[in-house]
């Protein structure tokens, strides 16, 4: 796709999402060399990263600034785009103070970029704090209208991304009929598999309008989930690898070079240690973030239905599954490494006097059971189609047995989860808010340990492109569904899968307000957007209280 300056402009206007920075980033002369824009993210208390690309190797100078007009120049350095790192720039700027809004950009022989906003961690007392949370953009599935309405929220501070940014599938493969319709299929045409199929990947994605407007309004605080690699990876492979794909562990390895060069990301001190994507941010007292890494570092192969579903015929085969298969000892979600930092930061909490704990979570931590839905039925029109009749039965066989919706999810690793509450209750951290991706739903649940001990609550987001699970039953049913699983789940006070858009976390020293906001289309840029529900977040003892507003 040619980024199209005009194009641009016009949606942005036609939105009604313009505010003063974001008409100065579209109305910005054009210029072809930066055919991504600009980035920012991974801020500090003292510094942050600076990101954009070029469409050839060239010298550049970067400038960070305290106004828009670049009167008030802060710092300013020079660097080069090479093709060792995809014509890709980033630099860490440090020596910035915190709390504090700056304005950048980059210059060239050849022109310059947009300006980019970005915003350093606070410190000390803040009063109030904004996050939106976003997930799951599937370019072949439509415009991400979603990033383009964060992007025109000017009390947004920082967009925490947990994942499935991108997508790994080709054009012969999911979400590609809706691709061919919007003129928007997959680059390359085949799955991704090598370092270049990966950077080419990245950089379409990066030339969808409302993602170029986003990554210029806000830092961005990334963490990855399967599907910028492959879907459903673990230690030693994934499931979306086949034999015929050369080995996993050089396609992870490129998956994870080219995420490290085309998102504004830190790059740790050993280049060994880029898939121990897991960090800490502390937002003065008010809060901190620890986000976790489920994918490449800790976890064990995922159970798969398809292997056991048949096997279950009787309540001593049910159970067994349940306690031997599900309920493995061994089998792993976390590294010991990161186990081990994530207790500490949640001790440092906690001592510190932090007020609210975040986690950045990449898959759903809720118990989450399919309830028995025989009475129900699709369509005819629907029933008659044999991939949605077939998807149907699926949800009807694990409502039979009362089986987790998802086992590449926290409920397929039920005594991982039981031990990293356990680390969390031994940190005195019982009052977390988990933020959560992977779904392409909408979520609002309450966490609790095996013991029954409340452990907080969960927030989980929409996909900003990506399907729910029982749409294509057709919105009738699929919202039915969506009710059973809330009335069937102790821990499941709302979900909806049938919207796309993002979850916006405001939080102030006694409360928390969560607002799920939803867009009304992806099909096309011109897009309005609303609140489908909010819920107020409150302590409660040692833990939290969570309630419809």
């Amino acid at each position: 796709m040619i980024f199209s300056r005009r194009q641009f402009l016009k949606t942005t206007l036609a939105s009604g999402a313009l505010t003063p920075f974001a008409y100065q980033v579209a109305a910005a002369p054009v210029n072809p060399l930066f055919d991504c824009g600009v980035a920012s993210g991974d801020p500090t208390h003292n510094s942050v990263i600076l990101w954009t690309h070029t469409r050839e190797p060239i010298a550049l100078t970067w400038q960070v600034a305290r106004d828009l007009a670049f009167k008030q120049l802060v710092i300013s350095g020079q660097g080069e785009t090479a093709l060792t790192q995809d014509c890709t720039f980033k630099i860490d700027v440090t020596g910035l103070e915190p709390g504090t809004t700056y304005y950048y950009r980059f210059i060239t022989s050849n022109g310059q970029s947009e300006p980019g906003r970005t915003r350093t961690l606070p410190a000390g007392e803040p009063e109030s704090l904004n996050i939106a949370v976003a997930s799951c953009s599937n370019y072949p599935f439509g415009y991400f209208n979603a990033y383009h309405h964060i992007a025109g929220d000017e009390s947004v501070d920082f967009v925490l991304h947990l994942g499935d940014y991108i997508y790994e599938y080709g054009q012969d493969s999911w979400g590609d009929e809706e691709g061919r319709k919007l003129k928007r299929r997959h680059q390359p045409a085949n799955e991704i598999v090598s370092l270049t199929d990966y950077r080419t990947r990245h950089r379409q994605y990066k030339t969808d309008n409302g993602s170029r407007l986003m990554h210029a309004s806000h830092p961005l605080i990334p963490t990855w989930d399967d599907h910028e690699s492959a879907n459903n990876p673990y230690l030693h492979g994934a499931q979306n690898h086949q034999p015929g794909e050369g080995e996993w562990a050089d396609r992870r390895a490129a998956s994870i070079q080219a995420y490290y060069e085309w998102m504004p990301l830190r790059e740790p001190a050993n280049q060994a240690e880029k898939a121990q994507l897991w960090r800490h941010f502390e937002f003065g007292n008010l809060a901190t973030l620890t986000t976790l890494e489920t994918r490449h570092t800790g976890r064990s192969k995922q159970i798969d239905y398809a292997e056991h579903l048949p096997q279950i015929m009787s309540e001593h085969t049910l159970r067994h599954f349940i306690e031997s298969v599900l309920g493995d000892p061994g089998r792993s979600m976390l590294s010991v490494a990161m186990e081990n930092f994530v207790n500490q930061k949640l001790a440092e909490s906690v001592a510190q006097g932090a007020k609210w704990r975040l986690i950045g979570n990449q898959i759903p931590m809720a118990r989450t059971n399919v309830p028995d839905a025989t009475d129900l039925s699709l369509p005819k029109a629907l029933a008659d189609n044999g991939a949605i009749a077939q998807h149907f039965g699926y949800f009807m066989a694990l409502g039979k047995y009362d089986l987790p919706i998802y086992l590449d999810t926290w409920d397929g690793y039920p005594v991982a989860r039981e031990k990293f509450y356990q680390l969390c209750q031994s940190a005195k951290a019982t009052d977390l808010i988990v933020l959560t991706g992977d779904s392409h739903a909408f979520w609002a649940n309450q966490l609790f340990a095996g013991d029954g001990d409340a452990m907080g609550v969960e927030l989980g987001t929409a996909g900003i492109t990506s399907p729910g699970d029982f749409e294509t039953f057709g919105p009738t049913l699929a919202g039915k569904f969506d009710q059973r699983v809330a009335q069937h789940n102790r821990e499941i006070l709302w979900t909806d899968c049938q919207h796309r858009g993002y979850v916006k976390l405001k939080l102030a020293p006694k409360t928390a307000i969560a607002s799920f906001i939803g867009v009304s289309n992806i099909t096309s840029e011109h897009y309005s957007a609303k609140t489908l529900r909010q819920y107020q977040i409150s302590k409660t003892g040692s833990s939290l209280a969570i309630e419809k507003i």
